[in-house]
């Protein structure tokens, strides 16, 4: 299949570019720097970002035959640097970081400053694009001087040379991030890559569902799989999927780790019982999980203790079972990318996740993860594809830790039943006043911190509950919700009202990045 490479230099942000290559109905692939698949139908080249020094020897680099195939190339933020670097240009950090939203100075004063020489008429990178132009820019390297044959085509007040062409080539380099959603038309500069490109739309829903079920019927074949399921819309979806093509030979399993939501476990089951037809198997876990995390409040320590005792769970429920070989997750892209799943690639840990970074090298099961490799609102167009009810594809996320990361610090049962009830509490108004659906994800945790109150006559010195509502498409960047302020008030007064123990509510306002959408 025709295709646009994405090559991974470590960037947070890589598996974006695909991503919004993919909303465009244009298949796309990322493969690390250094392991370059057959190049035969890519029509096009995007270099990622990345933690690194392009003129730094050793760093990542530009394999010699992605020029040798004379195709186009857009280098993004380390890309750039290193596309500039590797044609004779000159990399400087003058330690002034460019951090956050810039306006970039467009300088398209005549065709010899086309961005692109572009087989659509009219039509360059900037095309159709304003004026007014704010980009996200993550860098501290810059490029000083441009390889003969390059030119200028447009700034930012701290990068001279914030984008670039080479026409005769088509190379192309930006130093800011088009694929993140804080630059205000990326998507659409992305569009017109693909267009000098010559790309036609070859990728939607379908084509992922035809992809996942020639992966599942060559790896598994006649063999048993047992499937993970947490509950939430990743494994859901896939259990749905993998029910299709597998039937009997999938055997669904719950673990109720102690971790979970109120009543979830039972809704759970139940749910999927009467919408898709499938039996879950519930394991109650609770006393093992809880044990193995006394004592703990390492937010990695944790991750990696419940991603183990998940495992070591599912070992022993699969010997209970006749010839189970295989393993199935729900993971999907942002946890690898948060695990820095790709170790070739230089990426930056930010957090491991239970069906990533905690899995121990002795697990007795071959692994399948269909979704490895597609993102949040992937998964639930493809759940709406096989009909799945609306209550379940537009669930909001919940970690595979579960409740363990939004208690901060050590996890034990009187906490359990404190956060569970104020979630409840926030979920359950956010429902009834039709402002579930108007966020990406919203939950309540746990904070480490005792504060002054006064309940009736008495003062009291109890915990606090924080609030966090998110706004986003792809989970990699997000912004906090506008709630109104008469809600989260309301939330306030019922958490501290009911709940014994909590002195005070905040609201947690902060962006991805710099947070994460989750505490730990």
């Amino acid at each position: 299949m025709k295709k646009i490479l994405v090559i991974d230099f470590g960037s947070q942000y890589t598996q974006l570019i695909a991503r919004r290559l993919r909303e465009l109905c244009v298949y796309s692939e990322v493969c690390p720097w250094d392991e370059l698949p057959k190049l035969d139908e890519v029509d096009g080249f995007i270099l990622s970002g990345g933690p690194e020094s392009s003129n730094i020897e050793g760093n990542p680099t530009i394999h010699e035959d992605i020029f040798n195939t004379k195709k186009p190339i857009l280098g993004i933020c380390y890309g750039m640097q290193v596309l500039a670097h590797q044609e004779g240009g000159e990399i400087i950090n003058t330690g002034k970081r460019e951090f956050g939203n810039a306006e970039l100075k467009l300088l398209l004063e005549d065709q010899s400053k086309r961005f692109m020489d572009s087989p659509k008429v009219g039509q360059d990178i900037f095309d159709c694009i304003d004026q007014d132009l704010h980009v996200w820019m993550s860098h501290g390297d810059k490029v000083k001087s441009l390889p003969t044959g390059y030119e200028v085509i447009a700034s930012t007040d701290n990068s001279p040379i914030a984008a670039f062409q080479n026409v005769k080539k088509n190379y192309y380099g930006l130093q800011f991030h088009p694929e993140v959603t804080h630059t205000n038309q990326g998507e659409l500069i992305i569009d017109n890559f693909v267009e000098i490109c010559g790309l036609k739309q070859n990728w939607d829903a379908s084509d992922i569902l035809k992809q996942i079920d020639e992966l599942v019927r060559n790896e598994v074949k006649e063999d048993n799989v047992l499937l993970a399921l947490s509950g939430g819309v990743d494994s859901t979806v896939l259990a749905a999927v993998l029910y299709k093509i597998l039937g009997d030979k999938l055997t669904c399993v719950m673990v109720d780790h102690g971790l979970l939501r109120k009543n979830e476990a039972k809704n759970v089951v139940q749910n999927l019982k009467e919408k898709i037809g499938l039996t879950v198997n519930l394991v109650n876990a609770e006393d093992t999980f809880l044990t193995k995390l006394s004592g703990v409040t390492e937010p990695e320590t944790k991750r990696k203790i419940i991603g183990n005792t998940f495992i070591e769970v599912f070992e022993n429920e699969s010997k209970k079972l006749e010839s189970i070989n295989w393993l199935a997750q729900g993971t999907i892209y942002p946890d690898v990318i948060e695990s820095a799943g790709n170790s070739k690639t230089k990426a930056k840990v930010i957090k491991s996740h239970h069906n990533v970074g905690g899995l121990p090298e002795r697990m007795d099961l071959e692994l399948l993860e269909p979704f490895r490799m597609l993102f949040k609102d992937e998964v639930r167009k493809i759940g709406k594809a096989i009909g799945l009810p609306h209550e379940i594809v537009e669930r909001h996320p919940f970690p595979g830790p579960g409740l363990g990361i939004r208690i901060i610090g050590e996890v034990n049962h009187e906490r359990l039943e404190r956060l569970r009830e104020a979630d409840h509490i926030f979920l359950s108004e956010l429902k009834k006043q039709d402002l579930y659906y108007s966020a990406s994800q919203a939950y309540a945790f746990y904070l480490p911190i005792k504060s002054v109150g006064v309940v009736g006559d008495n003062r009291v010195y109890a915990d606090v509950i924080g609030l966090r509502s998110v706004n986003t498409t792809d989970f990699m960047t997000a912004k906090a919700t506008a709630l109104p302020h008469e809600f989260v008030e309301h939330v306030s007064t019922r958490i501290v009202n009911e709940i014994d123990g909590i002195s005070r509510v905040v609201y947690d306002i902060t962006s991805k990045p710099p947070a994460t959408i989750e505490w730990e």
